[in-house]
């Protein structure tokens, strides 16, 4: 198989059905693998997945974030196939909230997003770590302080190391997670950059 030829998923049907298995009981809802050639020009780690890309397209940044990150893309000289995209959660986590809606005085409720967390994230551990591992990407861009945290811990902050080469060990998932993280023997370059979400806040 070619490079630049995409790959639905390096995923196995059985990682996918566990990792699906493990966050049965958290409000989440829909299921998006990574997408792209098994040889990228470099790997970039989102969050997590919206309404649009978990319940509509199966696509990573299909929504609004998604034309932010073409934009982007087309400054780097780079287009969606050159990329592997990938998110520490694939899943879409929300939280419910009730509106009053003042023209009919009736009380509407709606999924937000919010961001995944600790224990939904150790959920989906093992599937970044396997992509990563099987990838091997020459640079690994993190889209948001989640795919950054989950690399490098909880003390890195995008704001802080924003467009900063960072060469270090990655976090792993340890023992199977029974452990928590570990570091990698291997070192990875990465680059950090704000959500392309950022801009709809």
């Amino acid at each position: 198989m070619k490079g630049s030829e995409l790959v639905d998923t390096i995923l196995t049907k059985k990682m996918i059905e566990e990792a699906k298995r493990k966050t049965e009981k958290y409000a989440v809802e829909g299921f998006l693998a990574g997408q792209g050639p098994k040889n990228p020009k470099f790997m970039l780690i989102g969050e997590a997945p919206g309404e649009v890309e978990a319940m509509e397209t199966g696509v990573p940044f299909s929504g609004r974030a998604g034309k932010e990150l073409m934009r982007f893309f087309d400054l780097l000289e780079v287009t969606r196939e050159d990329v592997y995209i990938t998110s520490p959660f694939r899943s879409r986590p929300y939280k419910i909230k009730e509106k009053l809606d003042r023209k009919t005085g009736e009380i509407t409720s709606r999924k937000y997003n919010r961001a995944p967390n600790k224990k939904e994230l150790l959920a989906h551990a093992p599937l970044i770590d396997y992509e990563i591992d099987q990838i091997q990407p020459p640079f690994i861009l993190t889209m948001g302080n989640i795919g950054l945290q989950r690399l490098l811990g909880k003390d890195k902050k995008v704001g802080q190391v924003h467009g900063e080469l960072i060469i270090s060990p990655i976090l792993k998932l340890k023992n199977n997670g029974l452990d928590g993280y570990e570091w990698t023997e291997k070192e990875y370059a990465i680059f950090s950059n704000f959500s392309p979400s950022v801009y709809f806040l």
